[in-house]
């Protein structure tokens, strides 16, 4: 995914920078970055996060960085920010989203014979320089960001850091946030509001779907206006959002209560405590145990001394026994235990099947998953979902394949949570993984639970819905 975070200042902002940038760790594993603009001149350092924290890699930088506007970036994939040297002026540009139609992009910008890519990385052109360059072909900024929104197919949100000041532009379907905070001195921009508290910003509002605006210390300039149609990714309440967040003004972790009561609700299973696979399941679980009233343990702890998320190693068998050596078992809480867990999704199913075999190792008399979101069956067009390279990785969808026996293009049959076939693919998951009993949450329960109105939220990995 990746996040990003802005400043603006009437004094030195590295070390806001710095900090509000870092709370973003959980969103990429890959590069970090910060760019500052002081006296004139614009000051950058990107660094490998693969195999180390955003922090402790920046921790010397930020000693030799000045400036009272700046911009930072967690990426999951590209390098970030990039500085660009243009016939608007110098600039320095971060991104977060995905350009599904970039060959096309670049093979338009080819044949204008104006443009060329220097940001290589295994033969792929940075999609952040793409966007810098589709932004480069327009008169003004302003023009320039609006066409990139306007042309690209996936979604692009960004800020961009000139030497007047900062633009924020969301992308047009308002898949991913930009919320704007304020102080007494400064503004700010982020894509996690947790970033606000602990450095004294107050909310000021989201940025509506392809809004422009134009940041500087006198204040905060609309220069494209919201869009009527808002697309935000339900997923962020579900998986990637911070708990201490809110988008549209909805609480990530009261969101995720309100998911476990959903589930809860309409459960019947009989068990001995309810418990979350850490950590995003955790708050799925207390909102399930509270609303049952069994009690909600803990018979995984977590290890994150060593392995938090922010450096998670990129080969998957590595990550695979990265996520068994996390999760510690505690034998007395599971031996002889009827378990229910809760768990944010199932992507894949593969570490999960390893856990749940774990489990009845040390014991569980039974071991009953809900996830928080009914299952994943479309690939996603807008984001960088998961690093799944096929829609076989899918569980809904190995599922389908085992069960008909070959792979389908659409998989509409198998939405509806009241329909034969859906029951069957479920119940080919449950078998795979060795679950006493599987319920996934109804997509209208996850709406409910969210609480905005369905046609705001984009839930087509679930049901293929576009909402365009």
């Amino acid at each position: 995914m990746g996040g990003y975070f802005g400043v603006v200042s009437k004094k030195d902002c590295v070390a806001e920078l710095f900090f509000g940038t870092d709370y973003h760790s959980h969103l990429g594993t890959k590069r970090g970055g910060m760019t500052t603009v002081h006296k004139g001149s614009f000051i950058r350092y990107i660094h490998d996060i693969s195999n180390a924290p955003f922090r402790s890699k920046f921790d010397e930088d930020v000693l030799k960085m000045r400036g009272n506007m700046g911009i930072g970036i967690i990426s999951d994939y590209e390098d970030q920010p990039l500085l660009i040297t243009s016939h608007l002026g110098d600039f320095s540009l971060v991104t977060v989203g995905v350009i599904k139609n970039a060959d096309k992009l670049v093979k338009k910008l080819f044949k204008k014979k104006s443009s060329h890519f220097a940001e290589m990385g295994g033969g792929y052109i940075n999609p952040t320089e793409l966007v810098a360059s589709i932004i480069n072909q327009e008169k003004s900024f302003e023009a320039g960001i609006e066409k990139a929104q306007d042309v690209i197919e996936g979604s692009c949100s960004m800020l961009l850091l000139t030497k007047k000041g900062i633009y924020a532009a969301r992308d047009k379907m308002g898949r991913t946030p930009i919320i704007l905070g304020k102080k007494k001195d400064a503004y700010a921009m982020t894509f996690e509001t947790s970033a606000f508290p602990n450095l004294g910003y107050k909310y000021l509002r989201d940025l509506g779907p392809g809004e422009i605006v134009f940041i500087t210390t006198g204040g905060v300039q609309v220069k494209r206006k919201p869009l009527k149609k808002l697309q935000i990714c339900a997923f962020l309440w579900v998986y990637y959002g911070y708990p201490s967040s809110d988008y549209e003004g909805i609480n990530v972790e009261v969101a995720r209560n309100r998911c476990g009561v959903m589930l809860a609700k309409r459960d019947t299973a009989k068990i001995d405590l309810a418990a979350g696979i850490p950590d995003s399941g955790t708050a799925h679980a207390i909102g399930y145990a509270n609303e049952k009233g069994v009690p909600f343990q803990r018979p995984f702890v977590k290890y994150t001394p060593t392995w938090p998320r922010s450096f998670m190693p990129q080969d998957q068998k590595i990550r695979d026994l990265v996520a068994k050596m996390k999760l510690i078992p505690i034998k007395e809480l599971i031996d002889g235990k009827r378990l229910l867990f809760c768990e944010d999704s199932i992507v894949r199913g593969t570490q999960l099947r390893d856990i749940i075999a774990r489990l009845y190792e040390m014991g569980a008399k039974e071991v009953h998953m809900r996830p928080a979101c009914p299952p994943l069956v479309y690939g996603c067009k807008y984001l960088n979902f998961s690093r799944s390279r096929s829609l076989l990785d899918l569980a809904g969808r190995w599922a389908i394949k085992d069960l008909i026996g070959k792979e389908i293009k659409d998989p509409r049959a198998y939405v509806d949570p009241d329909s034969k076939n859906y029951k069957a693919m479920v119940e080919v998951i449950r078998k795979r993984l060795k679950l006493t009993t599987l319920k996934y949450q109804r997509l209208e329960d996850l709406v409910e639970a969210i609480g905005l109105p369905k046609e705001k939220l984009c839930t087509y990995c679930w049901d293929g819905c576009e909402g365009k």
